[in-house]
């Protein structure tokens, strides 16, 4: 039987699907719920700050404001309940929000320890579980993990212990959890960004020192623009990405290639 060969532009497109992104509030979760949505999914911006998530809603009326806390176990089954009952259907699930705790080590508490994981590892762990959890829709589903380049290298002296354990663990999760759900028509993957403009990494770049430091390590000699990772989550997040699970998409500038 010879397999239906459709147009590229078709391929990313996310018509007729659902789909959830945390950390969507702001920097890199807002614009990954705008592109999600200009290729056509209804989609469920989820974040603490409800005002920064209205905006998004405002400008799309695709996107769909949930407030929610992901480090609480009730908001993120409401969150996925909510997009469920809307829509009848989960498709598309970015695990984005993310917390990044003290930079030195010996600085972090074991509580702070656990409170990052709480926000970075476990949320995402059960908000995939809870995709997997929901009825097929006659669709591949996926799960696009955003990981970090500081889950594959170290980055010290800018690191964190917490928040690179947490984006390591992160990886790993995303090929056991592939590896676990593939027959069952449920693709996980991770995008793993290099260093780019967010709350997080706002004294980064304000910084002349630091963002030299980032200048001299990437190969493209610049930190990454948020445009630059539309590409690839569509691409992990549609069906171009039909035969791909249990990897990470490294979009870096070339900083962990040296």
């Amino acid at each position: 039987m010879t397999a239906v060969v459709r147009p590229a532009p078709e391929l990313f497109s996310l018509r007729g699907r659902t789909a959830v992104v945390t950390g969507a509030s702001s920097g890199l979760g807002a614009r990954f719920a705008v592109v999600l949505a200009s290729a056509g999914a209804v989609v469920f911006a989820a974040a603490r700050r409800l005002e920064k998530l209205k905006e998004l809603a405002d400008d799309d009326p695709r996107i769909r404001p949930v407030v929610c806390d992901v480090s609480r176990a009730e908001d993120r089954v409401r969150l996925m309940e909510t997009a469920l009952d809307e829509t009848g259907r989960l498709d598309v699930l970015v695990n984005n929000a993310g917390a990044s705790g003290a930079v030195r080590a010996e600085e972090e508490s074991a509580e702070d320890f656990a409170g990052v994981l709480a926000v970075n590892l476990v949320a995402p762990f059960h908000l995939a579980r809870l995709l997997a959890e929901a009825p097929e829709s006659g669709q591949t589903r996926s799960v696009v993990n955003v990981a970090s380049v500081l889950g594959l290298v170290s980055a010290a002296p800018l690191g964190g212990a917490a928040y690179t354990a947490s984006k390591a663990g992160l990886i790993g999760l995303t090929r056991e959890l592939a590896g676990q759900w593939g027959s069952s028509g449920v693709r996980v993957n991770a995008l793993a960004p290099g260093w780019f403009p967010s709350e997080m990494t706002d004294g980064l770049f304000a910084d002349e020192r630091s963002r030299r430091w980032v200048e001299r390590g990437t190969m493209l000699g610049r930190g990454g623009e948020q445009q630059e990772l539309d590409g690839a989550l569509l691409y992990l997040a549609s069906d171009a990405s039909s035969y791909c699970t249990g990897q990470v998409l490294t979009v870096d500038g070339g900083w962990t290639a040296r």
